[in-house]
């Protein structure tokens, strides 16, 4: 992670937000020219609607996870889905070429050329997004909030918007086996099927100037992958839902935003605001197969190499679990341990379908 780790002097700290305006133009002019990157397979985005939540994702070779990704999206209340498949070829554009809730592009370009196909999803969130809740999300991230098992994500929004909150961040909370982590899923059809135990901390937040950009980092892969290199452990903060602008622009995966005061909206594990957790599903046990191709495609780092070793540690399908591992059990424990939070939201707990 670049960039300072202490509060500018003011008159620094000026110059960068006038610096950051032009990296956040930068941005946008690079989601225009990508979108001649992008192949319609089926655009259906005529039958969006004012007030619906969309869902942008960028996909490759995911059909183990598809169904239940799409499956737990729906039950949450996404109207629509939008999705770029990604040089893919184990029969992913199949599964979503023809539903009526999803448009899809297809591109063979650089993943990391895009900025990892966030130069994609950029212009799909300028020309579709702009005033929607728009959740953005990688196929093995499902997210959860408090009351989401009664309360979809209009009802989330509306709560939200009352808050005058733009955005809900979010702990990508790595989900693992009692086991190794390439052993078989009960269930093939349940992303979360096998995976249910994590860590409950410790996790630790910086701010990151100039952007105001959150850092937090800890979880298992730190504790196991990079236990002598903790500044090299994954970023574990996110921003995945939205209200959008066509002047925003998402500046590094899901983790920052531009304009930066978005990244104030989320101070990670322990912030008393309405946040959730983004279910990460990354050890279902296609994990080593997909560490090898990882690393010899070497798209998902800037210094890729610098990660071989992680992808060879995973390639030996490493058992995560420990004595200090925490079986999920549900929304509230999660809310419990502090790492989302509730705010002072208490909806009449009725189940809701306000799906417009």
């Amino acid at each position: 992670m670049s960039g300072h780790d202490r509060p500018l002097p003011w008159l620094s700290d000026l110059w960068w937000a006038y610096r950051l305006r032009w990296k956040r133009r930068e941005y946008l002019w690079r989601a225009i020219r990508a979108r001649h990157q992008l192949r319609t397979q089926g655009n259906r985005t005529a039958a969006i609607r004012p007030g619906q939540v969309l869902c942008f994702a960028t996909i490759r070779n995911e059909s183990l996870r598809l169904p239940g990704f799409l499956r737990h999206y729906r039950n949450l209340g996404v109207d629509h889905f939008l999705l770029v498949v990604h040089d893919s070829s184990d029969g992913t554009l199949d599964l979503v070429a023809d539903q009526p809730d999803i448009s899809v592009w297809t591109s063979s370009g650089s993943y990391r050329d895009a900025r990892f196909g966030m130069d994609w999803l950029g212009w799909l969130l300028a020309r579709y997004g702009h005033g929607h809740w728009c959740l953005t999300v990688d196929a093995d991230e499902l997210l959860i909030y408090p009351h989401w098992t009664d309360q979809n994500l209009h009802s989330l929004t509306r709560q939200l918007d009352r808050d005058g909150q733009p955005a809900l961040g979010a702990l990508m909370l790595d989900l693992y086996p009692k086991g190794p982590v390439d052993q078989p899923s009960p269930r093939d059809d349940d992303p979360l099927s096998g995976l249910d135990w994590f860590d409950p901390g410790p996790y630790r937040m910086a701010i990151q100037y100039p952007k105001w950009n959150r850092w937090v980092q800890g979880g298992p892969r730190e504790r196991v992958f990079f236990p002598d290199a903790t500044d090299r452990a994954p970023t574990l903060n996110k921003l995945p839902l939205i209200r959008w602008h066509r002047r925003y622009a998402y500046a590094n995966s899901t983790h920052s935003v531009l304009p930066r005061r978005l990244n104030q909206l989320y101070d990670g594990p322990g912030d008393p605001r309405l946040s959730g957790v983004l279910l990460h599903t990354k050890f279902m046990p296609d994990v080593a197969d997909r560490a090898r191709d990882e690393k010899r495609r070497g798209q998902h780092f800037n210094d890729a190499k610098a990660f071989d070793s992680y992808y060879d540690a995973l390639t030996l399908a490493p058992q995560l679990w420990h004595q200090g591992s925490v079986q999920l059990a549900g929304w509230q424990q999660l809310v419990d341990l502090g790492l989302m939070s509730a705010g002072h939201w208490n909806p009449d707990m009725r189940i809701v379908d306000e799906k417009i």
